[in-house]
């Protein structure tokens, strides 16, 4: 039993002494616990060390490497976060069961998807970092405050514990939904913070007032085209869609008005300051009698305002019209902040606050205190107005490039967009979005097909393009070929 004994400590004394030879010189604290976990993780992978293989203790460890012994225990506790090791008590800490490779087709697009509203999405959000993603609804990350956001986070971090532990009261941040009243009524929206509830997205602002609104089997007005996920959330609510076309100046009046008469909607859905996918404008005459008709007709409407800082001079408003009367406002900062914040809002009548307060503790509790804090120091710093100055004359300039490129293909934008991230784009006669959208697909570049924004399935002669994302030549060279194909 002695010579066994004898015998490990002399191996774990080696395979220090081989992963002290492993280490270079460290500079600080952070790079030498790094450099531990490195070396570690190099014996693993040369399978120096096996699953079941024991670690130095920490005492030899940090003998053989001339390091102190906290900063080897922080390095094994780290590990041990990873799942790479594990502690026995007393015993020691030992090498775990490899991880399972990751497979390139986990992380690359999914070609054998069908198209369908929540394809784009789906495409987007499980791609690598290295694949295009022109289809896409948001900016690149070279585009987003990056100054304001992390200097908004240190100033978090030194700040009330509150923040960063504590569930939110059940409205949210009194003082950002003071700020939403006042950012509201540069829109001619009339409200005070009492009307405002935060939600942890727009997304699930748009869900709350569905499960607050709607019965399965009511009918719901939406565009055509419209923005995919309110398909996709709608149809998990077990409702059913009329879809309207979208025209330049708002939605088909005379086809608005023949729904509300056959069709009794309880619900329309819309973007009004800036379409998704047209990039249109409300225009204030279609504005005033879609709400003379939804009066007429006792149809609520939720009007989707995510878009709202894009824009240099504010288009009309259902919600100002219509004084939060029939028409709800939700909004959120995921497009011009962070996406990561998840903080968004829902603006509507006060008496019915209290009811949607009690179905939001109900469904999710509460909204995120930590994003409503970071989004309040964004907001309030006084960078994020320049950043927003900055930022619009920056979508011009690539709504325009992007125009041109796409034009020299035959492309050509059904509308042109006075504000926004996207070009609405027909087709080059004779080809079709869906098949494009799969022939891009393979050389990694995920596009946004009509059909995932149309109810009635009538899009695929179009393509909705980010224009912040659409600047690689890859994208252009990638349509000619599948065009040409």
């Amino acid at each position: 039993m002695h010579g066994a004994v004898q015998f490990n400590k002399t191996v774990m004394g080696l395979v220090a002494i081989q992963m002290a030879m492993d280490i270079e010189t460290p500079t600080d604290g952070g790079t030498r616990i790094e450099a531990v976990m490195e070396a570690i993780r190099s014996r693993i992978a040369a399978r120096s060390l096996v699953p079941g293989s024991r670690l130095p203790s920490i005492r030899s460890l940090a003998k053989s490497m001339s390091l102190s012994s906290s900063t080897v225990v922080e390095a094994y506790e780290r590990l041990a976060a990873e799942g790479i090791i594990r502690s026995r008590p007393g015993s020691g800490f030992y090498v775990t069961a490899p991880a399972v490779p990751m497979s390139i087709a986990d992380i690359g697009p999914r070609l054998d998807r069908q198209i369908d509203p929540l394809w784009v999405s789906r495409q987007s959000l499980e791609a690598a970092d290295e694949i295009l993603k022109p289809g896409c609804g948001w900016l690149p990350p070279s585009w987003m405050p990056d100054e304001a956001i992390r200097r908004a986070l240190r100033t978090l971090s030194r700040g009330d514990m509150a923040a960063l532990t504590n569930y939110e009261t059940p409205l949210g941040n009194p003082r950002l939904r003071e700020l939403l009243a006042r950012r509201l009524g540069d829109y001619g929206v009339t409200a005070s913070p009492g009307q405002f509830i935060l939600t942890e997205s727009g997304t699930q602002a748009v869900d709350l007032l569905c499960r607050f609104l709607l019965e399965p089997g009511d009918t719901v007005l939406i565009d055509d085209p419209c923005y995919f996920n309110f398909q996709a959330l709608l149809r998990a609510h077990r409702v059913r869609m009329v879809g309207v076309p979208y025209l330049e100046t708002g939605p088909d009046l005379a086809r608005f008005e023949e729904v509300l008469k056959t069709e009794t909607p309880r619900l329309y859905i819309t973007n009004s300051g800036v379409h998704n996918p047209t990039g249109a404008t409300l225009s204030p005459v279609v504005a005033h009698r879609l709400l003379m008709l939804a009066a007429e007709h006792g149809l609520t409407i939720i009007e989707d305002d995510i878009f709202a800082d894009f824009e240099d001079v504010p288009a009309p408003r259902l919600a100002a019209y219509d004084g939060l009367d029939r028409v709800l406002s939700v909004g959120s900062f995921s497009k011009t902040l962070s996406a990561s914040f998840r903080c968004g809002f829902i603006a509507a009548r006060r008496d019915w606050i209290d009811s949607l307060c009690d179905l939001k503790i109900a469904t999710s509790f509460s909204s995120g205190h930590l994003g409503a804090e970071l989004v309040l120091a964004v907001l309030t710093d006084g960078r994020y107005r320049k950043h927003l100055q900055d930022l619009r004359v920056r979508l011009a300039r690539a709504r325009q490039e992007t125009a041109e490129r796409l034009g020299a293909l035959g492309f050509r934008p059904a509308i042109v967009p006075r504000a926004g991230m996207f070009l609405w784009c027909e087709l080059p006669e004779g080809q079709m979005a869906d098949r494009l959208a799969q022939a891009c697909l393979a050389d990694g570049i995920i596009l946004a097909p009509g059909n995932a924004f149309s109810l009635s399935q009538s899009a695929n002669r179009f393509m909705r393009f980010n224009v912040a994302q659409s600047d690689d030549p890859r994208l252009f060279g990638s349509l000619q070929k599948a065009m040409a194909g």
